[in-house]
């Protein structure tokens, strides 16, 4: 079973006059992952998708879908797969990737449609692409990393990028995730922007009662989603985007947009916060 819905662009101001409710409906993705289903959120911002796939015990196709116009969703389009459960495999183009939880698959353009199976849980980003590159598995060994912050200001943490010019090539997805050490629960702090991508968050491995408080917004006008494990946060180009947990987690960050440089990024000073 396929299920999609669209999230149109919200503009700044019309964030300034969102309540609680019309911000998650907006921004936040809830219910991604669903036995026996694959479940997508169409954006408007740079018409990035994120979803969750669920094989469990059955093998799921994605295929057609309506909201990208072309008979298959890999026809103009580019998709970064990370398995955040157990064992699956991800079949495409006549090849089969068995995937442990960590691990990150890139398929490019024309390679679908997607057979996902196994007892993983796939998280989905797909964004349009104007090349066809080649499929690449990359375990976490392959991934590039480097390690920031420190634990005086709570957000000492490793980054590893998958998807990323360091690692292979890709139109513009860009990929990896953030784990944290001991005790650090910021993100992404100090906060940043960048008007040129777009960038959708993805949190997992939370406990059951844990949260992160994502903060979102314009520096001097933001806002904040309280998200639970195994949810989604699309953000716009206009918004910040850093959070605080109340305990250990990990987050897949995704972008899409002008460029395929990680550190293009406008920094925003403290004092600037609102």
């Amino acid at each position: 079973m396929l299920t999609v819905e669209t999230r149109p662009a919200i503009s700044p101001s019309e964030a300034k006059g969102m309540d609680t409710t019309a911000l998650r409906a907006a921004f936040l993705g809830e219910g991604l992952f669903a036995t026996g289903e694959l479940r997508l959120i169409y954006t408007h911002y740079d018409r990035m998708i994120v979803g969750g796939v669920v094989p469990g015990g059955k093998a799921l196709v994605l295929d057609a879908v309506k909201e990208c116009g072309t008979p298959s969703i890999l026809d103009r389009r580019e998709m970064g797969i990370v398995n955040v459960g157990g064992p699956g495999t991800v079949s495409a183009a006549g090849q089969t990737y068995a995937m442990e939880k960590g691990d990150v698959l890139y398929l490019g353009r024309g390679l679908g449609p997607v057979t996902f199976a196994g007892d993983a849980r796939f998280y989905i980003t797909s964004a349009p692409a104007h090349a066809s590159l080649a499929a690449r598995l990359v375990r976490i060994g392959d991934a590039k990393s480097f390690t920031t912050g420190a634990p005086e200001t709570a957000n000492h943490r490793t980054i590893y990028q998958f998807i990323h010019p360091e690692v292979m090539e890709s139109c513009q997805l860009v990929l990896g995730y953030t784990q944290f050490h001991g005790g650090s629960v910021w993100n992404t702090m100090p906060a940043h922007l960048h008007d040129r991508r777009m960038e959708a968050y993805f949190y997992f491995d939370l406990a059951p009662d844990a949260r992160v408080f994502h903060m979102m917004g314009e520096p001097q006008e933001t806002r904040h989603l309280v998200v639970a494990n195994e949810q989604a946060v699309v953000s716009p180009p206009w918004s910040i985007h850093c959070g605080a947990g109340t305990g250990s987690y990990t987050f897949v960050w995704a972008m899409a947009g002008d460029n395929v440089d990680y550190r293009d990024v406008d920094m925003v000073g403290m004092e600037t916060l609102r």
